[in-house]
């Protein structure tokens, strides 16, 4: 797959992302949204995150993702319209957030591995406090959904809507320069998407997670789990 142009957006730093910016391909979308800030409205306040980390998964045509065999009940979301949040749950254990982008019916979406928490941390610390540091508390697609309350439940969910009762919105933020982004393969995806260089991080964060290659499943799974969306 190739990457075309730029973000259809030059809204104001604070201004929700408009659906537009999600209906495109998914390897646009995914290094684009780096820099750009998650808003997770909970009842006791919101949890504000600037994502530092995501991978790209495209659908039917990728064998790394959960839309490769095609449609699920559990994997509805992600022919959804783009913009709509997909969570699935892993190893038993851990939930993961990802992004649906591209055109309704093609599954592609973007998995969110990493952040920066910038506001709401006493909440986020609360869900996570074997975390040692605040750079630690997103560090990983189970860890941040774990700091941000994340679970099945919020599957579906519509994160650039006009609804002001929406659990998420995703601001404009602060794009990343082109020079800043680095890319490589997928954490933990194996077989014939193993070498697709679609995970995309922002260069020298802390918060960024660690790079791991594709192993078997082991009996006692890590918090950063969910590698891949397989």
């Amino acid at each position: 797959m190739k990457r075309t142009g730029p973000t259809p957006t030059a809204a104001r730093p604070s201004a929700p992302l408009p659906r537009a910016f999600f209906d495109r391909p998914v390897l646009d979308v995914a290094p684009d949204l780096l820099g750009r800030v998650l808003v997770r409205a909970t009842p006791e306040g919101d949890i504000r995150l600037r994502v530092t980390e995501v991978e790209a998964y495209a659908g039917e045509i990728d064998p790394g993702s959960h839309a490769y065999r095609g449609r699920t009940a559990r994997n509805a979301t992600m022919y959804g319209p783009p913009g709509h949040v997909y969570v699935y749950f892993t190893y038993g254990m851990w939930h993961c957030m990802n992004l649906v982008c591209g055109p309704e019916g093609h599954a592609s979406g973007v998995l969110l591995r990493a952040g920066e928490v910038i506001e709401g941390a006493e909440l986020a610390r609360a869900r996570r406090v074997s975390a040692r540091t605040d750079a630690e508390l997103a560090k990983g697609p189970a860890r941040l959904a774990t700091a941000l309350g994340v679970d099945r439940l919020l599957d579906g969910s519509d994160a650039c809507g006009d609804d002001t009762g929406s659990p998420f919105r995703v601001l404009t933020g602060g794009p990343v320069a082109a020079e800043l982004v680095g890319e490589g393969p997928r954490t933990g995806v194996g077989g014939e998407g193993a070498a697709h260089p679609w995970r995309f991080w922002i260069t020298g964060d802390p918060t960024v997670s660690p790079y791991r290659a594709h192993q078997p499943r082991r009996r006692s799974p890590r918090l950063d789990a969910g590698a891949g969306e397989s």
